[in-house]
């Protein structure tokens, strides 16, 4: 990847591209699930990447909340045991998501035991709880009904909403609701517009 990117709090960056262009790549690395090979890379203003050992903070200490494609659910424990796993979630916190995104009548549930909708917005709901800096979604609609589309857009254009890359195929999504589009080729931004 070769790119310089800045995304401001509360903005939503839409990332496009064709498949193996990069986007979940650089969710991966802001994540911090993969490493730079050179270049830096800042989260609010501290280098959390500088290609270096010393320079790699660990995902586990970075303020990042994120859904991935295949959601990642902890198979043992409830919905709302999910939505508050991360160590930043408060008991109110975790209410106010389960509200928003309708998941209180199944709080109890495993995930094995919710339809691709609802575990798709258990996902949100727990990349959201810590009240993270910036919010990374993969394809986050992908299976899901219009009513659960709804409720997530909602959640997403809420006043509080922190710093979001959105990867996403659907160029309504984008359109819908981000501030901004890029578009990914060869790990390279193309392209850029605002909306």
């Amino acid at each position: 990847m070769d790119m310089a990117l800045s995304v401001q709090p509360g903005e939503i960056v839409a990332v496009v591209g064709p498949n193996g262009a990069g986007k979940t790549t650089l969710l991966r690395l802001l994540a911090g699930l993969e490493r730079l090979d050179h270049g830096l890379l800042q989260l609010d203003g501290l280098t959390v990447d500088d290609a270096t050992d010393p320079g790699h903070v660990a995902s586990h200490d970075r303020s990042v909340g994120w859904v991935p494609q295949d959601r990642l659910l902890f198979p043992h424990l409830s919905v709302a045991a999910n939505v508050g796993f991360s160590p930043g979630a408060t008991p109110n916190r975790v209410d106010h998501l389960l509200a928003t995104l309708d998941l209180r009548s199944i709080a109890d549930r495993r995930p094995s035991e919710c339809s691709g909708g609802q575990a798709q917005r258990v996902a949100v709901a727990r990349a959201l709880a810590g009240s993270p800096s910036l919010l990374l979604l993969d394809e986050p609609s992908t299976a899901l009904d219009a009513a659960s589309r709804r409720r997530i857009h909602g959640l997403l254009g809420a006043d509080d909403r922190p710093a979001t890359l959105l990867v996403t195929h659907d160029p309504v999504e984008a359109a819908g609701i981000a501030d901004r589009v890029i578009q990914l080729d060869a790990g390279r931004i193309v392209a850029a517009s605002a909306l």
